[in-house]
């Protein structure tokens, strides 16, 4: 037996090797390693919100789309929409216009102007190129330059009847520039017909 007593704590040897450090020991989480069968996405089209946002804008242009059609095709659709006319070519083809909202453009008849006050209502006859339109405007007031012995042309808008009577809703005379004249000179105009009688005589029953 030795009489040599070891430390109680020995010194540590320097050449030993140190035990690694666990990781888990140090409280640091340990690193997953990925699943070979949950790839990462390999851009932003393949996440969730790129399809939500091609979505939106999908719904947008159906919208608009929409939109265009009850435009096109809605109960008030024709307002927005007006054929203008010549009479001739409404008259050589009146079954291609009837129901649809019409401005047509015509040289007054004169003599034809016929005016009814029980109730409110004008008759007149609007011509082009040898074919007549017969025009009814169930109103009472019409425009000043409205005159039966001008040889004025005549816009009005409205609708052809199945009758072959045009329903007009507006009315608009076109003076001839020597009546313009007139006019911008403070002149009267004549107010009588080519016979010398009242521009609009009361009208047999209509």
């Amino acid at each position: 037996m030795s009489d040599e007593l070891s430390p109680l704590n020995p010194s540590p040897d320097p050449n030993a090797d140190s035990p690694a450090s666990d990781p888990s020991e140090e409280g640091e989480p340990a690193l997953a390693a990925p699943r070979g069968d949950a790839p990462l996405p390999s851009s932003l089209e393949d996440e969730p919100e790129g399809g939500l946002g091609r979505l939106k804008v999908g719904l947008v242009f159906a919208l608009l789309a929409g939109g265009v059609l009850f435009l096109l095709f809605g109960s008030d659709a024709g307002e927005a929409f007006v054929y203008s006319k010549l009479v001739h070519e409404v008259m050589r083809a009146p079954e291609e216009f009837r129901g649809r909202e019409l401005r047509v453009e015509g040289d007054l008849r004169q003599g034809s102007v016929l005016f009814r006050d029980e109730p409110c209502e004008w008759r007149f006859v609007l011509q082009k190129e040898g074919e007549e339109m017969l025009v009814r405007f169930p109103h009472c007031v019409v425009p000043d330059t409205f005159r039966d012995d001008y040889g004025i042309s005549v816009t009005v808008q409205g609708q052809l009847g199945a009758d072959g009577v045009f329903e007009a809703s507006d009315l608009i005379p076109r003076c001839p520039s020597k009546y313009e004249e007139q006019l911008q000179s403070g002149a009267e105009m004549p107010v009588h017909g080519p016979g010398g009688g009242p521009i609009a005589p009361p009208a047999a029953p209509m």
